[in-house]
């Protein structure tokens, strides 16, 4: 399973600073006054785009591989578990009711393990992995 690393494309603007924009995706669009801020913020840009995808249901961007020095960005970590989940989920074609069932949660309980900006706690993403035969790994890399 591929992971969420995806690379960045700066750009330095004419006015100053340097536009944040993603190849694989396109929603996400991010400006910093210099390379590390633009970098910063390009996580929650990225956050933010994926979260759309969730809530439309649509299946996640697979990150392309960087070019040679280019760099690239992630979710945080708690999102990157919860994004994997849902990356599981898409691919088995298991809805959120079905997920729901087999952990004897109720719905706003599966709403809230998706919502990006929720504070989920990783006993409840491991659970949800491992209702889809899953389980997470974590690395310190």
């Amino acid at each position: 399973m591929e992971g969420f690393n995806y690379p960045v494309v700066l750009e330095p603007q004419a006015e100053g600073g340097f536009m944040a924009t993603f190849p694989d995706v396109p929603e996400a669009i991010t400006q910093g006054e210099d390379e590390d801020e633009a970098l910063l913020v390009a996580v929650d840009a990225l956050e933010t785009a994926l979260s759309f995808y969730v809530e439309a249901r649509r299946p996640l961007p697979v990150p392309s591989r960087p070019h040679q020095g280019q760099p690239t960005v992630s979710p945080s970590a708690l999102e990157c578990a919860k994004l994997g989940v849902y990356r599981a989920m898409m691919e088995q074609g298991i809805k959120k009711a079905e997920l729901a069932r087999r952990l004897g949660w109720h719905m706003p309980q599966v709403d809230r393990l998706f919502d990006l900006r929720h504070a989920s706690r990783l006993e409840q993403i491991e659970a949800a992995a491992r209702a889809l035969g899953r389980h997470l790994e974590v690395r310190v890399a």
